[in-house]
């Protein structure tokens, strides 16, 4: 029975993350907001509800061609953006990792997605993703020792309280570092570097890949970013119509000003990058995932 599912496995696993990204866009919407994520159902800007044949993840985008069917007016097309996403990095978590790594890390992965469009959307993380995630990833930790642990010693209390220990040591040296940082760099420019939402998201960081992963995520993120804004900003300068547009929203109650166009002294939201650093580390950098890599390059090259 197992082996005639197997072949359709990541196909589940692709709608699964899907289907997820749906809820993380109902996150991403309510949760700035204070609102509660149980009530009331979804509904349109002009605020008729959403029939269920109207919200079904990716596919109601192509049927509705991006409008609304009640008021036929557009919506974000950042909806469809943080599905696909989702799903995407789900079905990477599962053909990348090991089991325990791959579910574990879909669940970071969806805390790293709706941290960045809320970030992206109002320059604040919600602490139920970066406490809530940095307290998950040391329980987890416990649970699921091999997450920091490549060799296990047979006992699993013992195994659980080492990886527990790795988890904690991720979490202070990840955000004590950008604590720093921040702190420097605000004395330099005389001025708010950061927000405390980035400290308390390298605290997660680091309790889901260890130290290792808050350094990667944190320096890693940050020359990723740098490229990605210059060459917005480079793109802006030569005259195209570049913007973030497509990946935000408007926010309903702005908390900064985030502006669209890139220039000297704007305020970015840092969150982003270090999610971006934390995801690549998890998905690529993980010692299964070289593993798996480098057999691919043998079956290619023999």
């Amino acid at each position: 029975m197992y082996d005639l599912i197997l072949p359709y496995l990541p196909i589940f696993i692709f709608l699964l993350g899907a289907c997820v990204g749906s809820f993380l866009n109902v996150c991403i919407y309510r949760i700035p907001e204070e609102r509660s994520l149980m009530g009331p159902r979804s509904h349109c800007r002009c605020g008729k509800p959403i029939t269920w044949y109207d919200n079904i993840p990716l596919i109601s985008w192509f049927i509705l061609r991006g409008k609304a069917r009640c008021c036929k007016k557009p919506f974000p097309f950042r909806y469809f953006v943080v599905e696909a996403l989702t799903g995407v990095l789900f079905l990477l978590c599962w053909v990348l990792l090991s089991p325990v790594h791959a579910w574990v890390g879909m669940v970071f992965m969806a805390i790293l997605i709706a941290s960045t469009f809320i970030d992206l959307d109002h320059m604040i993380i919600p602490d139920r993703f970066t406490i809530g995630g940095m307290v998950l990833g040391v329980v987890l930790s416990g649970m699921f020792p091999a997450m920091h642990l490549d060799t296990l010693s047979g006992v699993f209390l013992l195994d659980s309280v080492h990886a527990v220990l790795v988890s904690l040591l991720g979490a202070f040296v990840g955000s004590g570092m950008i604590l720093w940082l921040a702190l420097i760099t605000e004395a330099v420019l005389n001025k708010d570097a950061m927000g405390f939402g980035d400290v308390k998201l390298m605290g997660a960081i680091g309790a889901f890949c260890g130290w290792q992963g808050s350094f990667f995520a944190l320096f890693g993120g940050a020359c990723c970013g740098t490229l990605i804004i210059a060459t917005v900003m480079l793109g802006q300068a030569l005259g195209l119509r570049l913007s973030m547009k497509a990946i935000k929203e408007t926010p309903r109650k702005k908390t900064k000003d985030v502006s669209d166009n890139l220039e000297w002294g704007s305020s970015v939201p840092f969150g982003p990058w270090l999610a971006l650093g934390a995801a690549l580390y998890w998905l690529f950098f993980r010692v299964e995932t070289l593993q798996f890599l480098s057999s691919i390059e043998v079956v290619f090259t023999q």
